[in-house]
């Protein structure tokens, strides 16, 4: 079992467990030896298989001359200066052992039971990630399952599906809790150490040859901490292999350790059985103090603030401050801490702990002499599933989410509703007279831009639930494109045409528009299509984002200068032939006029229609002949000619086309951002 763990001012310090030992030496050339009862195979495994599952086994993994390399810039955009910098000691090294870091800027080689690691490697072996990633309106029982049909392959029956997530709950001690919702915000569910066990069940389904954790006992308290570490010591038990970090751990949680490594500033301090990490601390001149954690101790030796260290370069200034450097610590003070982390580095290089990894570094090496220095892409992602088993999982699982998060659903439905009946209550019957004419035309321009702000709740799709997307993505549960339009089932097709066709059954009658059922029809389809077409905008504009609020800002931007051009607030003919083109790249303006010759045309508003007319209005379809021969705005058509809108059948469906075509362009543009998003921290 393995562990990582964090001092308080410097980078990471390394603790490593494993369910036999681990040996290390420098942070250029390291092994985790984790079963050597076992003959080291090659690891090629791409998928679990039943043999897999039944017999699980640890694997040795080992790293060589790991480093790594940022690229960053200063100064202001035109005079900007990019400057290389290693900063190994700024890396989780769990992150580059899970395959997990961005590849760029990386060199060196990790092995996998002495070869080298394979390019899904992070498909393969288990990553438990810091912040939860389950849903938490599915029950533990639905999240395991979820985890169990993709990651594992079609040859594995759901029956056989099933009883692996059983055996699961029961190993995990989920039993009582495996129906219960896990819970969010709104939905109480289970609590802290159980939803923890969920993370790690999804993980543990199936049966990794190496799980790593991210600090698993974040957020929990103490005896919930405790509980979860002897988890993870009794699953090491069991033939896993576990490697985690932890921040700043008690001592019955220190004392479940096999390994430890210990790193700061890039540098390996200690590595070898955590049992011995005292007496060897001891023997360069490090005593720990009675009572005194050990873990607390190694972070005191390393930081430079414990009595140890002051006695050890009598420094006696560090003792009349309680042991703690005085508090504000200069960049003197700087300078000797990192004095002492070379010189534990020095210390440990000299040490027999090192010589003896060494010996045992040099038989994989000479086995890998070829390969060293290189370091194989960990970009490609594995699939136990095909495209239409994850597309069919992903979207039952989204419109689950969808029926049991109220906030979502019902509060959306309730909402749509009430406006309706003050839009209809506001306009209601309206009259065929000049005030008429006002009267439409506000309130079609009103249900057009609120059908683009409802939409604007869509950009959570992809931000609030992007930490999920990324993990699963990653770890082979599923494609880009199987999410996606899983997405796109599960909320853009009910959340976006629901809403429409509800606020056009209520609005259109109240308000009094034609009783005609094609125009009824109409201006719903349209309604639903201003919807879709507001919502693939917001995704295109939140996909990659990290903060709801910038993207909320963005979008609701784009909105308002799309309203000036929808043609209500601003004549369009008269609009300057420079700026007029900003037009087409409005979506109220395509809704608003499909609406408004859906509902002008054959009307009069000016008391009887006249009997004798030398043509029908229904037949100007040439907005340049006089319209005003039927008389001055009396008819609809006349309206429209004066908003440049000619008044037949394409001009209607020209706007449906166009809305058409931005909404697949905007979702195309959403895909390729969460398609080629960074995905590695």
């Amino acid at each position: 079992m393995g562990a990582v763990e964090h001092p308080g001012d410097l980078p990471p310090v390394e603790v490593s467990l494993s369910n036999k030992d681990m040996r290390s030496g420098t942070a250029n050339h390291s092994i985790l030896s984790i079963r050597e009862e076992e003959e080291a195979g090659n690891f090629l495994r791409s998928i679990p298989t039943r043999e897999s599952l039944q017999c699980p086994r640890g694997s040795v993994m080992s790293f060589h001359n790991i480093q790594y390399t940022i690229k960053q810039s200063h100064g202001p955009l035109c005079k900007r200066t990019t400057v290389e910098k290693k900063v190994l000691h700024n890396v989780c090294l769990l992150d580059v052992l899970a395959a997990r870091k961005d590849p760029a800027g990386l060199s060196g080689q990790v092995l996998i039971d002495g070869f080298p690691q394979p390019p899904n490697f992070k498909c393969i072996s288990g990553y438990v990630v810091q912040d939860d990633v389950v849903m938490g309106t599915l029950t533990v029982r639905e999240n395991l399952l979820f985890s169990a049909a993709l990651r594992l392959p079609s040859s594995i029956s759901f029956k056989e599906k099933e009883e692996r997530v059983t055996q699961i709950i029961s190993e995990l001690g989920l039993s009582k809790v495996a129906d219960a919702k896990v819970g969010t915000e709104l939905i109480r569910g289970v609590s802290g150490g159980e939803r923890k066990r969920t993370n790690i069940g999804m993980e543990l389904i199936t049966e990794p040859p190496v799980l790593f954790l991210d600090e698993p006992t974040t957020g929990l308290d103490a005896s919930t901490a405790n509980a979860v570490l002897i988890l993870l010591k009794r699953l090491s038990r069991r033939g896993r292999t576990i490697i985690f970090s932890i921040h700043q751990p008690r001592y019955s949680i220190f004392k479940l350790f096999d390994s430890l490594t210990l790193l700061a500033l890039g540098k390996v301090l200690y590595h070898g059985l955590a049992k011995q990490a005292l007496k060897y601390f001891s023997s360069i001149g490090y005593q720990c103090e009675p009572f005194n954690n050990p873990a607390d101790f190694f972070l005191d030796v390393i930081n430079g603030d414990s009595t140890a260290v002051a006695a050890s370069r009598g420094d006696q200034r560090s003792l009349d401050n309680g042991g703690t450097g005085g508090g504000v610590i200069s960049d003197e003070e700087q300078n000797v801490d990192k004095s002492v982390v070379e010189t534990l580095h020095e210390q440990y290089l000299n040490s027999s702990q090192y010589r003896d990894m060494r010996e045992e570094l040099k038989k994989v090496e000479l086995s890998q002499q070829n390969e060293q220095g290189k370091l194989r892409s960990m970009n490609k992602v594995t699939y136990a599933n095909g495209f239409f088993t994850q597309l069919y999982w992903v979207s039952i699982r989204a419109i689950k989410n969808l029926i049991r998060n109220p906030q979502a659903s019902v509060a959306q439905i309730a909402v749509t509703t009430l406006l309706a009946l003050i839009v209809g209550a506001i306009f209601f019957r309206v009259k065929l007279d000049q005030s008429g004419i006002q009267n439409r035309v506000g309130s079609l321009f009103f249900v057009t831009s609120n059908q683009c702000f409802s939409s604007v709740s869509a950009i959570e799709l992809f931000i609030k639930d992007k930490k999920l997307f990324v993990h699963q993505y990653t770890s082979g549960y599923y494609r880009v494109s199987a999410y996606f339009f899983a997405l796109m089932i599960g909320d853009l097709l009910p959340m976006r045409t629901l809403p429409g066709i509800i606020f056009s059954c209520i609005s259109y009658w109240m308000i009094g528009y034609q009783a005609v059922a094609g125009r009824f029809f109409f201006f719903m389809l349209t309604l639903v299509l201003v919807s879709y077409t507001a919502t693939a905008m917001s995704l295109a504009i939140s996909a990659g984002m990290n903060v709801v609020a910038i993207a909320n800002l963005f979008i609701t931007i784009c909105f308002v200068f799309m309203l000036i051009f929808s043609g209500l607030l601003v004549n369009l003919p008269s609009v300057m032939g420079w700026l007029n083109w900003l037009k087409y790249f409005s979506i109220p303006r395509y809704g608003l006029t499909a609406l408004q010759v859906n509902e002008f045309r054959d009307l009069y508003f000016c008391g009887e229609e006249p009997q004798k007319i030398t043509a029908s209005p229904g037949d100007v379809a040439d907005c340049s002949s006089n319209a005003t021969q039927f008389g001055e705005m009396c008819y609809g058509e006349t309206y429209l000619c004066s908003q440049g809108i000619p008044s037949t059948n394409w001009a209607m469906w020209e706007n449906i086309v166009a809305l058409g075509c931005m909404t697949a362009i905007f979702l195309l543009i959403a895909y390729g951002k969460l398609r080629f998003m960074k995905k590695f921290t």
